[in-house]
C-alpha cells in the first residue's frame, strides 16, 4: 500500500502552502516534545529520579501552550482559507491529532507524579519492570504514529493502531499480577496502588497513539476507522 504523499498537492498560494507546513511542523515538534516526556516520565520512576520528574511535571504546561496556539493556527486558517477537500482533511486532522498529543501530554505528567512519590517514600516497589516493558512499546506507539504522519504512511499507520490490542493484553496481564502481589504482601498496598495508576496512564497513552494513527489513515483515505474497524478497511484498500 503506498503512502498519501501524492494526495497533498500544492496550491496557487504560496503563502496558504507555507501556513499548511508551518503548522504541520508545529504538531511534529509537539510530538517530538510530547514522546520525550513520555520517555523522561518512564525514566524518572525506573530510576527515582526527581529531578527528572519535576522537569516533566513542568514541561506539561508547555505542551499545553503549543496545543492552544496550533489550535488557534487551524481556526485561523479555516476562517480566512476556506479549505476544501484533503486541505480540509488535513486542518480537521490536526485539531484532533494535538488534543490526543496533549493528552498524553497529561499522562506523562501523572506518571512523573507517581514517580516523585514514590521517591519521597523511598520504597522500590513490583512492577516496574512490567512499566518499562508497557512503557517502551507505547513509546514505540507514539514515535510510530508520528511517523506515520510525517510520512503520511498508511501501512505504519495501521501497525501501530493494531499495536494498542497488545498494550490492552499487556496491561492487563500486568493489572493482575500487581493485585496479587498486594494481596500477598499489605505492607505494599500503597506502593503497588501507584504502580497501578502508572500502568493505567501508559494504557491511556497506548489509546491516544492509536487515535493519531486513525486519524492518518482518515487524512490520506478520508475512512473513519471507528465506523468500519481497521481489518475490513485493509481488506477493501487493497481492492482499490
Amino acid at each position: 500500500m503506498k503512502d498519501g504523499k501524492e494526495a497533498f498537492g500544492q496550491h496557487i498560494s504560496s503563502r496558504f502552502n507555507e501556513e499548511l507546513e508551518e503548522i504541520r511542523t508545529q504538531l511534529l515538534e509537539m510530538g517530538g516534545l510530547v514522546e520525550k516526556q513520555v520517555t523522561d516520565a518512564i525514566t524518572a520512576l525506573i530510576e527515582g529520579d526527581s529531578t527528572l520528574g519535576e522537569q516533566v511535571r513542568a514541561g506539561d504546561d508547555v505542551v499545553n501552550q503549543m496545543e492552544r496556539r496550533i489550535d488557534g493556527e487551524c481556526m485561523r486558517i479555516l476562517a480566512r482559507r476556506h479549505p476544501a477537500a484533503s486541505d480540509l482533511r488535513l486542518i480537521m486532522c490536526i485539531t484532533k491529532v494535538v488534543v490526543d498529543l496533549e493528552r498524553i501530554g497529561d499522562e506523562a505528567s501523572k506518571i512523573a507524579k507517581r514517580a516523585l512519590l514514590l521517591v519521597d517514600q523511598g520504597q522500590s516497589p513490583q512492577g516496574y519492570v512490567e512499566c518499562r516493558h508497557i512503557g517502551n512499546h507505547v513509546r514505540q506507539m507514539v514515535q510510530g504514529a508520528l511517523s506515520a504522519f510525517a510520512r503520511l504512511d498508511i501501512d505504519l499507520a495501521f501497525q501501530v493502531a493494531r499495536e494498542d490490542k497488545l498494550v490492552d493484553r499487556e496491561y492487563k496481564s500486568a493489572m493482575r499480577e500487581m493485585v496479587t502481589y498486594m494481596m500477598e504482601d499489605p505492607r505494599s498496598i500503597s506502593c503497588v496502588l501507584s504502580i497501578l495508576w502508572v500502568l493505567r496512564s501508559l494504557e491511556r497513552i497506548g489509546d491516544h497513539a492509536r487515535n493519531v494513527a486513525e486519524q492518518v489513515i482518515f487524512l490520506v483515505k478520508g475512512t473513519d476507522v471507528r465506523y468500519i474497524g481497521l481489518e475490513r478497511l485493509k481488506e477493501e484498500l487493497k481492492k482499490d
